[in-house]
Formats: C-alpha cells, sequence, structure tokens
C-alpha cells in the first residue's frame, strides 16, 4: 500500500471517557492511597511525618515490592508504546531488542544497589554521596544532569500518554498534559515513597491484566487473528505488501534487521542513561532492605523484560498485520510516520482485536504507566531538592520535619511544571520518540562518572569532573557531525533519527569513561569511603511518629563514640531502621558478587547469545519457530507477573495481617465506646 496518503487517528472514544480517566480514575487511585497511608500511619510502626520515611520508607522495603516498584516505575509510556513502534517498524527484533535495551542495565544497578549499601547506607540521594566525596563543583554538574533526566523522563511520560488519550478519544492534548500529574500529587504528597510503592503495586496488577488480556484475545480469540498461525500468515503478507528495508527478505519475522540492530544500540544507550541517571532508581536501592537488595534488581530486571518484549511483539506486530483491515483507525492509509513516532502502533492494534474496550483497556494502562513512572520522577525531584539544594545551600540544620514540608511544597511545583513542560515540547514539536532517541544523547556522559562514585575508590574529582563535561562536548560534536554527513541536513528530525542518537549516545558514553579513568590514574587517590559511610539519617522512622518528635531530627554532623568508632573502622554503618541484625562487608560483598555474575549472564543471553547468531545467520522465523517464539515471551510475561504482584503479598503477609487485626480492634473499641 502507498505510503504517501495519510489518514486521520479515528478516536473511538468520546472525550468524557479520556477526561474521566485522567480526571476521575486518577483521583479515585489517590483516594485509595491516602486511604492505604491512613492505615499505615495508625496502625504501623511507619509514618510519612518521619522525613526517613516520607524519602526513604525507612529504608525497609523488600525484595518483592522493590521487584514490582522497579517493573512499574520503568514502565513508562515509552515501554508499551515505543516497543509496539519498534515491532511495527522492524518486526521481531524491535521489542526484543527494546527489552535488551532496558532489562540489562536494571541487573546491572543491582551491583550499584550493592555497593551503596557498602558505601553509603545513610545517604538519601545519589547526589549526596557526590558532594561528600568530591565537593560542591562535581554535586553541582552531576545535579544539573539529574535535573535533566527527570525533564526526559517526566516529558516522555505526558506526551506518550497525552498523545494516546488525544488519538482514543478526542481529549485536548494540552489538558492531558496539566490533568494527569495531579492526581498523582495528591496521594505522593502524603503518603511519600511508600505510597508509590503500594500505588506502583496496584497499578502494576492492572498492568499485567490487561497484557494478558491483549495477548490472549490477540492470539486465541480475536476474529481479526486468533491464532498465532494467523498471525504468521498475516505477517508475510505485510512483507510482501510493505518489505522491511535492511531486513532479510524484508520480512518481520527476522532477528536480520539492520534497522532494528541500530534500534538496538540507540535503546542500550538509552537505557544506560535512564537508569543510571535517574534519582528514582537510586531511591529504591536506598529504600530496600539490605538482605534484598540485589535480589530485587535481578527480579526487576528478568520481570520487566517481558513487559515490551510481550506487549510490544503482540500490540506492533498485530498493528502491521492489521493495517489492510477496514477497522483499522487509518484505513484505508497505514500510520504516517509521525502517528507512529508518536506510539500509535498499540492503541491501532487495539481498537481492531477489541473495539471500544481494546481502547479503553489501551488507555488505562497507559494511564496507568504514566502515573506509576511519575509518582516515582515527583518522589525522586522533591529529594533533590529538599536534600540536595535547601538542605545542602539554602539551610544546613534543616529539621526532618523541613524537610519534608520543602517535599511537599516541590511535589506540587512540579506537578504543575510538568504539565509546562510538556506544553513547551508539544508546541516545539517533540514527541515520544524524538524523546527516547535523544535520552542517550544527553545523559550518556554521566553513567560512568556516577557510577564509579560509589564503586570505584581510585576515582578523582578532576576524572569526575573531566569525563561529565568533556564526554557531552565530545558527545554534541558526534551528534551533530553524525547527523549533519548522515542525513545531509541538521534539524530537529534528523537529531532524532537512530543514527545521530547512536553517534552522539557511544561517543559520549564511551570518551567519558575513557577520561574519568584516564584523568583519575594519572594523579591517583585512594578513597576509603568513610566520609559516604558516615551519612547519617536525618531521623529515626521506628521511634520518631508525630509532629512534635521529627523535630528531634539529628544532624548529619552529630554521631555518637560508637558511630565514630565505625567510621574509623571503614565498615559501612547500620543506618537501616529495620530491627535485623546489620549485613557485616563479606556478606555485602558477596551480594555485589551474585549480582554481577547474573547481570553478566543475562547481558549475554539477551545481547549476544540470543540475537545475533539468528542475525549474522539471516534466519527468517518458520511457522513453527514464530510459535515457539511467541510462546516464550507469553511464559515470560506470566511468570514476571507472579513476581511483581503475588511476592510481595507473600513477603509482607504478617505485616498487612498485624494491619488488619490493630484497625479492627481500634473499630471494635470505638464502637463499644459508641
Amino acid at each position: 500500500m502507498s505510503q504517501v496518503d495519510v489518514s486521520e487517528f479515528k478516536p473511538l472514544l468520546d472525550q468524557s471517557v479520556g477526561y474521566g480517566v485522567v480526571v476521575g480514575v486518577g483521583f479515585f487511585f489517590a483516594l485509595i492511597m491516602l486511604m492505604i497511608t491512613a492505615l499505615q500511619s495508625n496502625f504501623s510502626r511507619f509514618t510519612p511525618k518521619s522525613s526517613e520515611e516520607f524519602t526513604s520508607a525507612s529504608r525497609s522495603v523488600k525484595p518483592g515490592l522493590i521487584c514490582c516498584g522497579i517493573v512499574s516505575a520503568w514502565t513508562w509510556s515509552a515501554t508499551l508504546l515505543q516497543s509496539s513502534t519498534a515491532a511495527y517498524t522492524f518486526g521481531v527484533s524491535g521489542p526484543w531488542w527494546y527489552g535488551a535495551g532496558g532489562s540489562i542495565q536494571v541487573a546491572m544497578f543491582g551491583m550499584v544497589a550493592a555497593k551503596v549499601k557498602m558505601n553509603a547506607n545513610g545517604a538519601h540521594t545519589f547526589l549526596e554521596i557526590v558532594r561528600v566525596r568530591f565537593g560542591t563543583g562535581a554535586h553541582i554538574v552531576l545535579t544539573i544532569y539529574a535535573f535533566v533526566c527527570i525533564l526526559v523522563v517526566c516529558g516522555s511520560l505526558l506526551l506518550g500518554g497525552a498523545a494516546t488519550v488525544n488519538a482514543l478519544t478526542g481529549m485536548n492534548i494540552l489538558a492531558a498534559c496539566f490533568l494527569l500529574p495531579i492526581g498523582i500529587a495528591v496521594y505522593v504528597v502524603f503518603g511519600g515513597l511508600r505510597a508509590t510503592f503500594i500505588c506502583d503495586w496496584t497499578h502494576t496488577i492492572i498492568l499485567f491484566a490487561i497484557i494478558y488480556i491483549f495477548v490472549f484475545r490477540a492470539y486465541g480469540t480475536s476474529p481479526e487473528i486468533g491464532s498465532v498461525e494467523k498471525m504468521y500468515e498475516l505477517l508475510v503478507q505485510a512483507a510482501v505488501d510493505t518489505p522491511v528495508q535492511g531486513n532479510a527478505g524484508g520480512s518481520y519475522m527476522t532477528m536480520k534487521s539492520n534497522q532494528g540492530l541500530v534500534f538496538g544500540a540507540a535503546a542500550l544507550l538509552s537505557g544506560f542513561a535512564g537508569v543510571f541517571c535517574d534519582q528514582g532508581y537510586w531511591q529504591r536501592a536506598i529504600a530496600s532492605h539490605p538482605k534484598g537488595t540485589t535480589k530485587a534488581y535481578m527480579l526487576g530486571g528478568l520481570s520487566w523484560f517481558a513487559v515490551p518484549w510481550a506487549f510490544g511483539s503482540c500490540l506492533g506486530l498485530s498493528a502491521r498485520a492489521l493495517q489492510n483491515n477496514p477497522l483499522f483507525p487509518t484505513y484505508p492509509a497505514p500510520l504516517s510516520a509521525q502517528q507512529a513516532s508518536a506510539g500509535l502502533a498499540a492503541p491501532a492494534a487495539a481498537a481492531v482485536l477489541m473495539g471500544k474496550g481494546g481502547a479503553v483497556a489501551i488507555l488505562l494502562v497507559v494511564f496507568m504507566a504514566v502515573t506509576s513512572a511519575a509518582s516515582s520522577e515527583l518522589i525522586a525531584v522533591s529529594s533533590i531538592v529538599s536534600y540536595d539544594i535547601y538542605r545542602t545551600y539554602w539551610r544546613p540544620q534543616a529539621t526532618g520535619a523541613e524537610i519534608v514540608k520543602v517535599s511537599h511544597y516541590f511535589i506540587c511545583i512540579w506537578a504543575v511544571w510538568m504539565g509546562c513542560w510538556a506544553t513547551i515540547l508539544n508546541k516545539a514539536n517533540i514527541d515520544l520518540g524524538w524523546l527516547y532517541y535523544v535520552q542517550g544523547v544527553v545523559l550518556s556522559p554521566a553513567v560512568i562518572p556516577v557510577v564509579l562514585t560509589v564503586w570505584w575508590s581510585g576515582l578523582t574529582r578532576a576524572g569526575l569532573l573531566c569525563g561529565s563535561i568533556f564526554g557531552a562536548i565530545l558527545g554534541m560534536i558526534a551528534w551533530m557531525i553524525g547527523c549533519w554527513k548522515i542525513y545531509g541536513a541538521i534539524n530537529i528530525t534528523n537529531l532524532a533519527l537512530p543514527y545521530s542518537a547512536v553517534c552522539s549516545g557511544l561517543t559520549g558514553l564511551l570518551f567519558s569513561g575513557i577520561i574519568t579513568v584516564s584523568v583519575s590514574l594519572w594523579r591517583p587517590e585512594k578513597y576509603d569511603f568513610k566520609g559516604t559511610r558516615a551519612i547519617s539519617m536525618l531521623d529515626n522512622a521506628n521511634e520518631l511518629r508525630g509532629d512534635d518528635k521529627d523535630s528531634a531530627s539529628v544532624d548529619n554532623s552529630v554521631t555518637t563514640d560508637e558511630e565514630k568508632a565505625e567510621m574509623r573502622s571503614g565498615k559501612p554503618r547500620n543506618t537501616s531502621s529495620s530491627t535485623d541484625p546489620p549485613l557485616s562487608f563479606d556478606e555485602l560483598h558477596a551480594s555485589f558478587k551474585r549480582a554481577a555474575w547474573y547481570s553478566s549472564v543475562m547481558s549475554a543471553i539477551v545481547i549476544i547469545i540470543v540475537p545475533f547468531p539468528m542475525f549474522f545467520s539471516h534466519y527468517v522465523f518458520s511457522e513453527g519457530f514464530y510459535t515457539f517464539w511467541i510462546a516464550c515471551s507469553i511464559i515470560w510475561v506470566l511468570l514476571s507477573g507472579t513476581f511483581s504482584v503475588i511476592l510481595p503479598v507473600w513477603e509482607s503477609r504478617r505485616e498487612m495481617a498485624q494491619m488488619l487485626w490493630k484497625g479492627l480492634g481500634a473499630v471494635t473499641t470505638h464502637i463499644t465506646k459508641g
């Protein structure tokens, strides 16, 4: 079919449905979260009035909930929409490379999380570690990177979500950009980080339920497809009608995809930047219980991989298979390049597979992805402002109560700014696809310096500054030259094309690493991490309950004789609010080694062992192998749902029973007195 003809995406739902989901469902979840927060405050030992509980969940969150939080926070609207676009554009290689480009970083972050527990367990942000180790200059440079990361993430979330709402309901895009963050801010303000974890869990249930619905609809009950065999036939025909340039035989069912491979490289760079520069991930490492930190990130990376692989393979390939179907929203034309870049392949497939029900389902799942990830970013940015700006440069003696108050204010401010920022991007014709590719461009130079801050004792201040600054400069030069040489002109569209993004991101990542290490080795130092291990909590979340007790918070400069002895010994301090005995250095180091082995094996499998033999052999999937491929994605996503939904409940069954028992006791007492 000709690519010249372009049709508008026909909304299947009324605008009222869009407003109902964005406003009504948003505030419904906010109300539920407020009720859960009230139960937690009254009937558990944790209260969000404590700064440590508000910003780091008292460092007591168990692996299952951390895993769930990782899956939920890393499932952006881009995860669902861009992975489907990749499948629609490149075929089966697209969602595989998208999953590989984000999951191995999460698994690798398990090593960083172990190092955080070893070398800076009392920290609240990764920037706090940078300031203690390297001083103000390095702190300011990486604070800028942290804010750029949050801006990119927030823009991706809102633009993808708003474009989907607009396409399916006709709701005004700018209204969606402003209304989406409001309900999120309500429960984050009152519940803090633990409320976002609980919200993540509820959202993850809906996420996996809808993925399962689409998977079984597409491959089982849909009259338009209804079986893997029929999907295969339709994709074979699609390769005849619209062959993929650079794919073996023009097929959508091959890992031999030149464009897909470049997309994979861009996805890997974007994934490294999006994980290691995002305070939201460091915050989950800080919030996790020391015993389960590496386990949580191992499960998180494994579980998340299945989301873009199964969802993108299902809806992205369905969109390509069904583009000649009269029910397709842009029929008789396929999706335009702009519509595909905006992430509309998944909504188009959902509309054909399930009609209005599919439109509602995709609207709901994208809304959940936006709200869950945005809640993580709101806590992250409020922590940076309260600890790294307010307490560092404005009021060094700020108490825990003041930190919570500043966090509350800035969550509200940032929720409004998110809408303004998304509006600016929309008016500049920047969409989800543009931000996805550019993320690796602007953030890659900071990845290695940030990781080495908690990892390598030989890193120096000069090495960190030179690597993060000159790496960015070289990355920008490579970006412009690559765009000019490959595409012939430097403009907004060409700068976000895959080859331009890879040229810049790879240059920034590699050269920043080379410069950082080389400069550090030129004038070597041997840091003992005593300073970062001395970072202490503002208050004890186990003991402080109520407004008055927050005023008793302890400043970082105040330490007991026992704490000073720990600092002199160089051992990691026990700043966890858990009543369990602290882990020894050897135990933490063993966790680090487990994470290293796991992430290495997983990276080898998903990046090399599975895709490259099929790439170099130019193998085109047979019907039997395609059936096996789809079956693996379905089994994997079923296991992921088990890890993310059931495991958190099992791990917290005793605490939930105690809260329920205390709540029933309080109600009984109240009725009796009444």
